[in-house]
Order: structure tokens, then C-alpha cells, then sequence
């Protein structure tokens, strides 16, 4: 796990671009989710009940902000 910052909170260990499977660090999952108009899976560990959202695009983590105000 020394591929991880310390400020990592993404706990999707299954997903290839985490940290943990490659030496890049969090560069690989940025940059996916910049080209796909995404937040990093990190983003939503920050509000409650983010593991119900529908998807990761800004739509749903503004969706989450103003439910949890």
C-alpha cells in the first residue's frame, strides 16, 4: 500500500486505477474521471450515503451535497 497519499480515502480496492494496483499513484483515476466528467470515487467518501448515489458525474455529487444540508 505505499502507492497510497496520505490523504487517500478511496476504499474501492477493487478497481484497477486504485493506487494499490500500479506505481502512479492517484493520476490514473484523475485523469479518467476528468475525461469522462467525473468525481473520483474519494470525492463522495467525504458525504453521507454517498453509496447511494446513482453515479459519480457532478450531477450526482451536487445531488448528494444538497440532500445532506
Amino acid at each position: 500500500m505505499e502507492n497510497i497519499s496520505k490523504f487517500c480515502t478511496c476504499k474501492n480496492i477493487a478497481c484497477p486505477l486504485h493506487p494499490t494496483k500500479h506505481n502512479k499513484g492517484c493520476s490514473p483515476c484523475v485523469s479518467k474521471n476528468l475525461r469522462l466528467k467525473e468525481l473520483p470515487n474519494c470525492f463522495f467518501q467525504l458525504i453521507e450515503k454517498a453509496e447511494t448515489r446513482s453515479g459519480d458525474s457532478f450531477e450526482d455529487f451536487a445531488k448528494l451535497i444538497i440532500r445532506n444540508e
